[in-house]
C-alpha cells in the first residue's frame, strides 16, 4: 500500500524504528488485535500528530484467550485495517504470524497479581498475564516510545502502565480518551455481535454510569450508594446481564471507601453474546472552604 510499510517479522519492524531514532525521530506505537474501529483510529491519529513515525501492530494474541473462549471467532479484516491504519497516518504496521511472535511455546510470562486481580481479571482470570506478556514483548521490540492504550479498557491501561514503569520500559505510556458513539456507546469491536435491539439495550451502561457520574455531582459520598445505583439501572435492563460496577482509586484499582477524590466509575455487562465494558471518571465535592481561612469575602490566602 502506498505510503505505509506492512512487515511480518520482528527483524524488520525494529529496524524501521531504530532508523527513526537515529535519525533524531519520535516513534509512537499503537498495539491492537485488529478489527479497528475510530476508536483505535483515534490512538493512531494522535501517535502520528505527537510522533515522527506512528506505529501499529495487529496481532490477535492467543495468550489472551483463555480454554473456551474462540480464538478463531475473534473478527478479522485485515485489508479495512490496513487502509485504517493509512489514514490515520500510521506509517509502519507489523503483521506477525503466532510463530514470529512465539517460535516456541511461552514459559516466560509476565503478571501485574496486585491489579489484575479483580473485575475483568475475576471474570478472566488468565486474560491479563496474556496481556501484560504481548505487550512487554512488543514494548522490547519497539524500544523507546510513546504507547498509546484507551480509557475504555481501564484497568488493562493501569496494568501496562505499572508494567511498564516496575520493569523499566524506556516508554511513556499514553492513556487516549474513551471514543463514542453519537448515542453514547463505547465503541468496540464486539459491537458488531449486537442485534438491533440489543445495540439499543447496550446503551443502559454508559446511561447508568452517567447518573453514577452525576450523583456524585451533587454530592453523594458513599461508593457502596453508587455502585447500588448504577447496578439497579443495569439490571433493569432485561437485555443486559451485569457482571460488575466498581468505584475505585485509578492508581490501585482497589474500591473506594469515600467520595473524596478523582475516582473511576466502571460497569461491565454481557448483551446477548457480548460481554461489553465502559467506565467514567468521577470526582468528589469540593471540599467546603473554611471561612476562617479566607482574608475577606472571596478571597482565600
Amino acid at each position: 500500500m502506498a505510503g505505509i510499510e506492512v512487515v511480518d517479522t520482528i527483524t524488520a519492524f525494529r529496524a524501521r524504528l531504530d532508523q527513526v531514532r537515529r535519525d533524531a525521530g519520535t516513534v509512537g506505537l499503537v498495539p491492537t488485535m485488529g478489527f479497528l474501529h475510530e476508536g483505535h483510529g483515534s490512538l493512531m491519529e494522535r501517535a502520528a500528530l505527537e510522533c515522527d513515525l506512528a506505529a501499529a501492530t495487529i496481532f490477535v494474541n492467543p495468550l489472551q484467550f483463555a480454554a473456551g473462549e474462540d480464538l478463531a471467532a475473534y473478527p478479522r479484516d485485515l485489508p479495512r485495517d490496513l487502509e485504517r491504519c493509512e489514514e490515520a497516518g500510521v506509517g509502519i504496521v507489523l503483521v506477525p504470524e503466532v510463530t514470529e511472535m512465539y517460535p516456541q511455546p511461552v514459559i516466560t510470562t509476565v503478571s501485574v497479581p496486585a491489579l489484575a486481580a479483580g473485575m475483568e481479571g475475576a471474570s478472566r482470570p488468565t486474560h491479563f498475564d496474556g496481556v501484560a506478556t504481548v505487550v512487554a514483548k512488543l514494548f522490547a521490540i519497539a524500544g523507546p516510545c510513546r504507547a498509546y492504550f484507551g480509557e475504555k479498557d481501564f484497568q488493562q491501561l493501569a496494568i501496562v502502565r505499572r508494567m511498564a514503569s516496575d520493569l523499566s520500559f524506556p516508554v511513556e505510556v499514553v492513556g487516549c480518551p474513551i471514543v463514542r458513539e453519537a448515542d453514547g456507546l463505547a465503541m468496540s469491536s464486539r459491537n458488531v455481535y449486537l442485534s438491533p435491539e440489543e445495540r439499543v439495550a447496550a446503551l443502559v451502561i454508559h446511561r447508568a454510569l452517567q447518573a453514577g457520574a452525576d450523583a456524585v455531582t451533587a454530592g453523594e459520598r458513599d461508593p457502596g450508594a453508587v455502585i447500588a445505583l448504577v447496578s439497579s439501572m443495569i439490571d433493569a435492563e432485561p437485555l443486559a446481564d451485569l457482571d460488575y460496577v466498581e468505584l475505585i482509586d485509578p492508581s490501585t484499582m482497589v474500591r473506594a471507601t469515600v467520595v473524596d477524590r478523582e475516582l473511576r466509575l466502571l460497569a461491565a455487562a454481557r448483551v446477548g453474546t457480548p460481554r461489553l465494558l465502559d467506565n467514567v471518571a468521577v470526582s468528589g465535592p469540593e471540599r467546603d472552604v473554611d471561612p476562617s481561612a479566607a482574608d475577606g469575602p472571596g478571597r482565600a490566602r
